[in-house]
């Protein structure tokens, strides 16, 4: 997996335009505002490759990037609660229907704002992803906004608070800011992207 030659591939609004899998994917899921965009833009070293967004929200597309082999695919934010109730509706039916399709998803990266527990939209995400057998390991994002106390307090809590999801969950702490997480994160969507 080339994390320095990737492109924005397409964005699509309906189920029904979303293409066939015909590649490897690896999914980025999580809150809106938790930091995707900007961890996209880290991980393969691009200013400007997801468009990052002060307004919560914001993404309401599923956004397709490729790299030669790998197609890296970045979810709508959810839990943002001025969306409108059509909008959530359209959201739901486009992620269920992404994940329920026949695809060639090896895995899930799953993004928690490290600085708090997940939220209830955080757990029936991953308790959705468990149920359906779809890998996936947590990245705990904003990690530079800790000071070292708070940072082992929320380690240990992030461990206590995902334990239904099973001891050998990957939790990787992540800063986009500076660039914490990024080789180890980059080393497990290698070994994902290989199987």
């Amino acid at each position: 997996m080339n994390f320095n030659k990737v492109e924005f591939e397409a964005a699509f609004g309906t189920l029904s335009q979303i293409p066939e899998s015909t590649v490897t994917e690896i999914a980025f899921a999580g809150r809106s505002n938790v930091g995707k965009s900007s961890m996209l833009n880290k991980l393969f070293n691009r200013k400007n490759l997801a468009r990052v967004s002060s307004v919560p929200g914001k993404t309401i597309t599923i956004n397709f990037y490729r790299t030669e082999d790998v197609r890296i695919v970045d979810l709508p934010g959810y839990g943002y609660a001025k969306v409108a109730k059509g909008e959530k509706r359209r959201w739901a039916e486009m992620m269920e229907g992404y994940f329920q399709n026949e695809r060639n998803l090896k895995l899930v990266v799953q993004l928690v704002d490290m600085r708090h527990k997940p939220s209830e939209d955080d757990y029936i995400m991953m308790q959705f992803l468990q149920d359906c057998e779809i890998p996936f390991i947590v990245a705990a994002t904003k990690s530079d906004k800790l000071n070292k106390t708070q940072y082992k307090e929320r380690v240990e809590g992030l461990r206590e608070e995902l334990k239904e999801f099973g001891e050998d969950l990957t939790i990787i702490p992540f800063s986009s800011e500076k660039g914490d997480g990024v080789d180890e994160l980059k080393s497990v969507l290698q070994k994902y992207a290989e199987l």
